[in-house]
């Protein structure tokens, strides 16, 4: 059953297993989406007139039924059928008959799947969104848990100045703020409705677009018809995006992990059970989870250049290509979601290595720690540098590990301002409310 099919018209089986692709598999987790948008158009049809107020209802009572069977695992798309929205208007015309092929009057597939990508996309958003919060409200528990157990710092990958596991923690906090700040500009495009804007072009039927954006509890709704066709593509390169740099967080902290967890480092170290061995070498800890969550998230940053090949060049209006966003986009909620978990069960039991600075390893970190000090004397400062830096070259600097740190302004090892960053993160995360 195709909803455009024709009498004594017949696609090639070949033609069809190509074109429909992979969409069968990812149409199942549209299906409740599907209904969702078919019980909004319904009740709009019968407002105005296009359905009885009594079909409407018998309609909309069957789609909550098929909905329940969503819900419980029994829907499934038939042999021979289509795609989910024939699949849902089959099933509604055999519990109701004629009236179930009423609630596809003023609409197109078109902005259907539109409308029924958008709810998804909507409800992963937010869903991603309180995923990246049980991390940042980790990261920012650890952070002040470590606040005073100072790591070294480095630029080039060179010793550079006293740092702070704190520091360190809160930096990736901080970060997830502004990886949020651009997915809530992608939920805020998502959360505008296309439906009722057909192929693309509108309907002379006396449709109620803004009834149906308030049934579906949108934001905004997408004027323009040809642009509600337009967005799709974009919508989903917008949210790529938002992943992406979630993504690249989550990779950077990982390759840190990996980094300090090596011998030559040791400056954190995690339970037995959370790494893994070696054939042949007793003595390996490895870093697994965090080595693929790396990798993942580095895939995850090729998202929106994936989507941008695909959508290069495309004039207005449907292209079938655009169902390709489906396989490129949807599979991705999962494997970020899977790294933001596994980064916090990492989290919660890491061990940090005390006393590290105390080592004289470590001791030309304090350099810049001395040339303030010097500052603070009255000696300006090229001075003060000249002299520390004399003192290193000729192998002279010295450095008590053990004295404390005045480090007091916004940000500092003396001042994380574990709040405000967390108020800046309660401000993004509530425009997923909105």
């Amino acid at each position: 059953m195709k909803l455009w099919q024709k009498d004594n018209t017949e696609t090639s089986a070949i033609i069809e297993a190509f074109t429909v692709g992979r969409d069968t598999e990812f149409d199942l987790l549209l299906a409740p989406y599907d209904v969702q948008g078919s019980i909004a158009h319904v009740t709009m049809l019968g407002e105005v007139g296009l359905m009885t107020r009594e079909e409407a209802v018998q309609a909309v009572d069957a789609l909550k039924e098929i909905a329940a069977e969503i819900g419980a695992g029994t829907f499934r798309i038939e042999e021979g059928v289509e795609d989910v929205h024939s699949q849902v208007e089959l099933l509604l015309t055999r519990r109701i008959g004629d009236i179930g092929k009423k609630i596809h009057s003023g609409r197109s597939r078109n902005d259907q799947v539109a409308v029924d990508i958008k709810l998804f996309l909507r409800a992963q958003l937010r869903t991603l969104r309180d995923e990246v919060e049980g991390l940042f409200s980790l990261l920012q528990k650890q952070s002040e848990r470590y606040r005073a157990v100072l790591l070294p710092g480095y630029t080039h990958l060179q010793l550079a100045m006293p740092s702070s596991f704190g520091m360190w923690l809160g930096a990736y906090a901080e970060s997830l703020v502004d990886d949020l700040t651009l997915l809530a500009a992608a939920y805020e495009v998502t959360n505008k409705n296309p439906l009722g804007s057909g192929a693309g072009y509108g309907s002379s039927l006396p449709l109620n677009r803004t009834r149906t954006t308030e049934l579906l509890h949108f934001g905004a709704l997408h004027y323009n018809s040809v642009y509600a066709q337009m967005s799709r593509g974009k919508t989903e390169k917008f949210v790529a995006t938002g992943m992406a740099a979630i993504a690249s967080t989550l990779a950077r902290f990982s390759m840190d992990c990996c980094l300090y967890l090596n011998q030559n480092f040791s400056f954190i170290s995690f339970p037995p059970g959370l790494t893994t061995g070696s054939s042949i070498m007793p003595h390996k800890k490895n870093p697994d989870v965090f080595e693929l969550i790396r990798g993942k998230c580095n895939r995850l940053q090729g998202l929106p250049n994936e989507l941008t090949l695909l959508l290069t060049n495309l004039p207005s209006g449907y292209h079938r290509e655009l169902q390709l966003t489906k396989e490129i986009l949807f599979p991705a909620f999962g494997e970020l979601t899977d790294c933001l978990r596994l980064c916090r069960l990492m989290l919660e039991q890491l061990q940090v290595r005390p006393d590290i600075l105390r080592e004289d390893l470590y001791k030309y970190v304090f350099s810049v720690e001395a040339v303030n000090e010097l500052v603070n004397q009255g000696i300006p400062f090229r001075e003060a540098y000249r002299q520390v830096g004399n003192d290193i070259e000729q192998g002279v600097f010295e450095w008590d590990a053990a004295r404390p740190l005045h480090h007091v302004h916004e940000g500092s090892i003396g001042n994380l301002a574990t709040g405000q960053i967390r108020a800046a993160f309660e401000k993004v995360a509530a425009r997923f409310d909105a």
